[in-house]
């Protein structure tokens, strides 16, 4: 069976860009040329990674469900991006924003998971919902990204388009969680799990985050996820090295439990690049849950529609195999005149749904700033 790929060079005359900021400044660069698949799987990243020349990145969305479609534009990285540098000031534009579901309906979705748990069904699963945020005049998707890298609300700042079409769908975001960094043979990963919306009054900012450090309920949410981490990495890695305890990671709106894993690709092991690392690890139980299947399929029924590209990969490979992916969150599809954020929360025994309507909440407030005026 041959796998369908649709590979596309760019036009000089409209080439666009994409951008992902992290350990980098600005990996931006103007579109080669695009491939997009439904079949993501190792072959694929092979030939991503062979099509690369000296110099050359891919920039990748990878989707969150099994034979979504993923998209690698191929770039030539460029140490300030003129896209950002030279955007104009953004236009004060009217939105309206659109829950789907509404938070009522939310949290009867979040209590139909915990009744899957008690059942034995699940041990932890991530429900997102969304909002659609209808704007006029439509959003400029390089007004979007500069914002998101002047505030950085979260690390990893991308702007992504979805195709070949430089007027298609764009993945924006700005998300706090390394899904893996590949420098040489050194693998890091730093997921997070177990959050707690931050407050405006400092003191109780502080009780928060100590209160998340000492909670059962999130730390037994964070270890489901670092445990799957440290299992997929156990064939390809040595010297796997996990901090007995999470810290406490702050952001604009919620602090989290985070664990830095490092590790070392095993000597005589190929064909291992950052984005053969990300297929490899995707969807960590901080986007699924667990058992994965399990938890895949609770997602499917009780969520409005697919997911797409939102709490999948994003992130660039170079043709050495380095490059850094991040989970992708903190999230949006800017299509046109409606930009859809997408927010989830991980539901385990002694999930409160009252709380996780608030825990998403918080997490698409970062989204929300970033529409601007």
């Amino acid at each position: 069976m041959t796998e369908p790929r649709d590979v596309l060079a760019t036009d000089p005359a409209t080439a666009h860009r994409a951008t992902f900021a992290g350990a980098d400044a600005v990996a931006a660069g103007l579109v080669v040329a695009t491939t997009t698949t439904t079949f993501a799987d190792r072959r694929w990243a092979d030939e991503v990674t062979a099509s690369l020349g000296a110099g050359e990145r891919a920039v990748v969305a990878l989707p969150f469900e099994h034979g979504g479609t993923a998209v690698a534009h191929r770039v030539r990285p460029e140490a300030d991006s003129a896209d950002v540098a030279d955007v104009p000031p953004p236009a004060p534009s009217a939105h309206a924003a659109t829950p789907e579901p509404s938070e009522a309906a939310y949290a009867a979705r979040v209590t139909a998971a915990l009744g899957l748990i008690a059942a034995g069904d699940l041990r932890k699963v991530v429900l997102g919902r969304w909002v659609d945020v209808v704007s006029d005049p439509p959003l400029d998707p390089r007004a979007v990204v500069a914002r998101l890298l002047d505030r950085r609300p979260g690390r990893y700042v991308f702007g992504v388009p979805l195709t070949a079409d430089a007027a298609g769908p764009v993945l924006l975001g700005a998300s706090p969680e390394l899904l893996v960094r590949r420098t040489g043979d050194v693998v890091t990963c730093f997921p997070l799990a177990g959050s707690v919306p931050r407050s405006a009054d400092e003191r109780e900012d502080a009780r928060r985050a100590a209160g998340l450090g000492r909670s059962a309920k999130d730390l037994a949410e964070h270890a489901f996820v670092v445990d799957a981490i440290t299992a997929a990495l156990a064939p390809v890695c040595v010297e796997v090295d996990v901090p007995a305890r999470p810290v406490v990671v702050s952001t604009d709106t919620l602090h989290h439990l985070g664990t830095p894993v490092r590790a070392r690709l095993a000597p005589g092991t190929t064909g291992w690049s950052a984005l053969h690392l990300a297929l490899l690890l995707h969807p960590t139980p901080a986007v699924g849950g667990v058992p994965t299947t399990a938890a895949l399929d609770a997602i499917a029924a009780l969520e409005p529609g697919p997911r797409g590209p939102l709490a999948g990969a994003v992130g660039w490979v170079d043709a050495a195999g380095d490059g850094e992916f991040a989970v992708t969150i903190r999230a949006g599809v800017l299509d046109g005149p409606t930009l859809r954020l997408f927010a989830g929360a991980g539901i385990v025994a002694g999930s409160d749904p009252a709380a996780e309507v608030r825990e998403t909440g918080a997490k698409l407030a970062t989204m929300m700033t970033a529409v601007g005026p």
